[in-house]
């Protein structure tokens, strides 16, 4: 079947979720999801071969909840494909991305399908609650910006993957890029380049789990990986990249530290 020509199902949301090493937060994780009150959606939960005991925790709530779909990898290849495994999977019409150790305040779903109503958006976006690894606030004075363009999001990190939701019904259909580290900032460049804008609710409907076990917990791949997005998948010019990877960093200094 060609881009444009998927059929999703009106309303439901296919939440993606990657899965490694997580059984210390992904009960948490999934009874976020459960206590939404928006009750249309699906829970795609691609394990990429974890070693721990997070496939025993997740089926024994699927069993209880028809909701929650689990599948393993056959061998480990990193978030990217895991989470494509999890897009190619979703039957929804909205897309959104969920890391298996943040959590979701209960409104989560319904503010944001709510807000993209009212600005017939595609692609949004919203604050953070940063924590610490036994879920006590840290930080939650983030602000978000109204909206992002795509030459916005080169020089600025505001969009956090577990806040973002898609209507795929506008993006059409998409992969994420192939890399174990940035694929989420070069896919939201991706679509970016597609709709135009993302637009942001300030609000803290997301609590982020800023533990050493995170994706992005290191700071300085995160800052290499974003220069070898713009060079690599972008082509923008090295002097340029540096310039904005350089407002990049002090743009992420001045959200996590002041």
């Amino acid at each position: 079947m060609n881009e444009g020509e998927q059929e999703y199902q009106q309303g439901l949301v296919s939440i993606i979720t990657p899965v490694y090493k997580s059984e210390r937060y992904i009960e948490q994780t999934i009874r976020s999801v459960q206590a939404q009150t928006y009750r249309e959606w699906e829970l795609l939960l691609v394990d990429d071969c974890s070693p721990d005991h997070s496939r025993e925790l997740i089926e024994r709530l699927a069993a209880k909840d028809s909701r929650i779909r689990y599948r393993r990898l056959e061998k480990n290849s990193g978030a990217a494909v895991a989470r494509n495994t999890a897009i190619a999977m979703a039957r929804g019409q909205y897309l959104a991305f969920l890391d298996s150790d943040d959590l979701w305040e209960p409104e989560k779903l319904s503010r944001q399908l709510q807000f993209m109503a009212e600005k017939g958006c595609a692609f949004s976006y919203s604050r953070i609650r940063m924590t610490d690894s036994e879920g006590n606030t840290i930080k939650d004075n983030i602000s978000v910006p109204q909206s992002i363009s795509y030459h916005g999001l080169l020089r600025r990190t505001v969009i956090a993957t577990s806040t973002v939701m898609l209507d795929r019904e506008q993006t059409g259909d998409f992969r994420m890029p192939l890399r174990r580290g940035g694929q989420d900032y070069a896919t939201w460049l991706q679509l970016l380049r597609r709709t135009g804008r993302a637009y942001g609710i300030n609000e803290s409907l997301t609590a982020y789990r800023n533990s050493g076990g995170s994706l992005s917990s290191n700071k300085l791949d995160s800052i290499r990986q974003v220069y070898q997005i713009q060079t690599h998948d972008e082509h923008i010019s090295r002097p340029r990249a540096v310039l904005n990877t350089l407002c990049f960093c002090m743009y992420a200094f001045k959200k996590h530290y002041l």
